[in-house]
């Protein structure tokens, strides 16, 4: 076979592997978001146990602690929204719990 045949024969099978592969990749990219939604989830969820110990009388001596932990914790959310392109999310907080329950 000369080396022309050889590369389209190359050539169409790369094109066929390449459909499967983004079929593939879809699929991982849709896993990977849903796994980001679930973390941010359970960052929002430490978030509002945070804000209810800054409002429990029995916390208040580690209040200053509590409220940078918060700041913490809201900068840490932020950045994870933006770097997981998460920003409709951040919008809608529905939009997390429905799409974790799938």
């Amino acid at each position: 076979m000369s080396r022309e045949g050889r590369i389209g024969h190359r050539h169409e099978g790369r094109h066929h592997h390449d459909e499967r592969s983004e079929e593939k990749r879809r699929g991982a990219k849709t896993f990977r978001r849903k796994k980001a939604l679930l973390f941010l989830a359970q960052l929002e969820t430490k978030r509002d146990i945070l804000k209810k110990q800054l409002e429990t009388p029995e916390l208040q001596s580690i209040n200053l602690v509590l409220v940078g932990e918060l700041k913490a914790l809201d900068a840490i959310i932020a950045e994870y929204v933006q770097l997981f392109d998460l920003h409709e999310v951040e919008d809608e907080p529905n939009v997390v719990l429905q799409q974790t329950e799938e």
